[in-house]
């Protein structure tokens, strides 16, 4: 009863609640029908060719069964796929087991480590009787967990220490971290990618060749750790001075005071700003296709050049909707089970 209470409140708890509430299952009521028929009920899920799709006259979700391969793996060698499948499960597994709390917090690091490695070997390859695989063939949703998990994991050491730099009392390092953070907010990532893709390589020594995978991550990780900083620093500036006062009135150094008192509170009340900057990273990584990674979306792109398909576009953006809404559901729902947890929404 408490919690039918509770919805009836959220719902119904004020005239504009209630003219929402009863607004949005209006709706719902006139589309939800048309909807269902669309993409359930008149839908094609083994047709074979477009025609049998067009015949069925509802949405084509065939064209996922006919075109999954090169979404979800791109220029992947065909006979290798098994190889970015395993990286994705393994990289699914170790987020699922840490946040399960299934690994232990004193091996958290090394099984990152251990999993970094085991992923890198699945697509590289060339050992183990792997056979090689450049990195410029990578592509669809590995590529896509790739670049977001190494652009959070390498993103949030420098946010950090930008974070704290632009607290130091030391004016140069002050004013150098608020410089970087400022031009790298004040600049679109579209605008790093190609810099990073194109114009890095002419800074370089001839003999220095830099992967284009790397580019594209460099130039990730340093777009989002600046706005990460900005997350922590708020954090850190909600934690009371007296408890840098009480730390350091027990003895405690500047250094030790930081890591051990402010830093971590710091970074439980930033919890809610640091989970927006990755499901924004998240979602960033459909950039680099501009610089000729074939991510998710460039995948799906490419796999639309089929003119048989082409007309069922909109089915095959759809499967790529679900491919990215799921893991940002999965990191606000955790986010927000954590703030529970650490009490981040109590008075």
């Amino acid at each position: 009863m408490r919690a039918f209470a509770g919805l009836w409140r959220r719902f119904f708890g004020s005239l504009g609640n209630s003219l929402l509430t009863l607004g949005v299952l209006a709706f719902g009521v006139l589309l939800l029908p048309p909807l269902l028929r669309w993409a359930v009920i008149d839908a094609s899920f083994t047709a074979r060719t477009p025609l049998e799709c067009r015949a069925a006259g509802g949405a084509c979700w065939a064209i996922v069964h006919e075109k999954y391969r090169l979404i979800l793996f791109g220029r992947f060698p065909y006979a290798e796929e098994w190889r970015p499948l395993a990286a994705m499960l393994l990289i699914v597994g170790l987020i699922g087991s840490a946040c399960g709390g299934l690994i232990p917090r004193r091996a958290l690091h090394l099984a990152g480590l251990l999993g970094a490695a085991a992923v890198a070997l699945l697509m590289w390859g060339g050992v183990f009787g792997l056979a090689h695989v450049e990195s410029t063939n990578w592509g669809g949703l590995p590529l896509t967990l790739i670049l977001s998990v190494s652009g959070m994991t390498m993103a949030f050491p420098l946010a950090v220490a930008l974070a704290l730099g632009r607290r130091s009392r030391l004016q140069l390092v002050s004013a150098l971290c608020i410089a970087f953070i400022e031009l790298l907010r004040g600049v679109p990532l579209v605008s790093l990618l190609f810099m990073a893709s194109f114009m890095l390589p002419l800074f370089m020594p001839g003999h220095v060749q830099i992967d284009e995978l790397l580019r594209a991550l460099i130039a990730i990780v340093l777009f989002s750790s600046a706005y990460l900083a900005e997350a922590i620093r708020g954090g850190l500036q909600g934690v009371p001075a007296t408890q840098e006062e009480a730390a350091r009135s027990l003895g405690l150094s500047r250094t030790r005071t930081t890591f051990l008192v402010v830093l971590p509170q710091a970074l439980r009340s930033a919890i809610p700003g640091m989970v927006n900057v990755f499901i924004a990273l998240f979602k960033d990584t459909s950039l680099v296709g501009i610089v000729g990674l074939m991510d998710l979306l460039l995948a799906t792109k490419q796999a639309l050049g089929d003119p048989a398909w082409r007309s069922f576009a909109l089915e095959a953006y759809l499967f790529v909707a679900a491919l990215y809404f799921g893991p940002c559901y999965f990191m606000s729902r955790y986010s927000q089970a954590l703030e529970r947890k650490l009490g981040l929404g109590d008075a």
